[in-house]
């Protein structure tokens, strides 16, 4: 091959390149300039308008806006006419713009925020199910708690449990249905009571030769506080009184717990 042809060839594959990465670059370019502008907010102008988890129609939805509803622009996609905004939670969602108006804060008065902050609005009545994990202090031992729930309403949760026990002595599993009522779903700090009924199973540990394995029923009552906090997770933070009995004996036992979780 002559040492001219080798050049040509090599001006080809130069161009080929510069010709491939010039429209990403175009299109980093041009979204690094739109996201320097976080003053602006879209207005929901049509009735309803679907916020959805992509720039497409094809990607799921994520949220339901009604006219009037306001949303944070993050930037603008450099396919198609879709907005890219921050929802109530935290969360990222794309909005067609043709179903909503772009508007600085002045113009709306300042009677719109910006980012949304560490809280967030309750996700209680969109979700169908959650799961918590939990841990604090059984009786004065340590306690781990797994806490899956279906909700039937924004009010209304049933929650099945199992947790672990962790004493000197040994272990115990504590297993049971519960049912937890949201005094306040629409509160972004909201208090809750807690019921629930199932068994405890205890394992003691091979030098611990004054106990022995045995299952009782157990019950307790109890409440707390959901936090809700961006991006759909939930703090919560509860307290309750335990039963522990069978036919022969009776014992009472207080629970302290905290962790988070998740709606969905």
């Amino acid at each position: 091959m002559t040492r001219r042809a080798l050049s040509l060839r090599l001006l080809l594959g130069l161009g080929l390149a510069s010709a491939v990465a010039s429209p990403a670059r175009a299109q980093e370019d041009a979204s690094a300039e739109i996201d320097t502008d976080v003053d602006a907010v879209a207005r929901v102008t049509s009735s309803v308008s679907d916020l959805r988890a992509g720039p497409g129609l094809a990607y799921r939805v994520i949220h339901r806006a009604e006219r009037g509803e306001t949303f944070a622009i993050q930037g603008r996609e450099a396919t198609g006419f879709w907005l890219r905004v921050y929802m109530a939670d935290g969360r990222t969602a794309y909005l067609l713009g043709d179903t909503a108006d772009t508007v600085t804060l002045g113009e709306l008065g300042g009677d719109a925020t910006g980012a949304p902050g560490v809280f967030a609005p309750p996700p209680l009545a969109s979700s169908r199910g959650g799961l918590a994990m939990l841990g604090g202090a059984f009786d004065g031992d340590g306690y781990a708690e797994l806490r899956p729930a279906l909700l039937l309403n924004a009010s209304l949760a049933i929650e099945p449990y199992v947790g672990l026990v962790m004493g000197e002595s040994g272990r115990s599993l504590v297993y049971g249905l519960g049912a937890s009522i949201n005094l306040a779903p629409d509160w972004a700090i909201a208090p809750f009571l807690g019921l629930g009924a199932g068994g405890l199973s205890r394992m003691p540990n091979d030098d611990a030769f004054a106990l022995r394995e045995e299952t009782l029923a157990q019950a307790r009552a109890g409440g707390g506080l959901l936090v809700s906090l961006r991006w759909r997770i939930i703090l919560r933070l509860e307290a309750s009184h335990n039963i522990v009995f069978d036919a022969d004996s009776y014992e009472s036992a207080q629970s302290y717990l905290g962790g988070l979780g998740s709606y969905f």
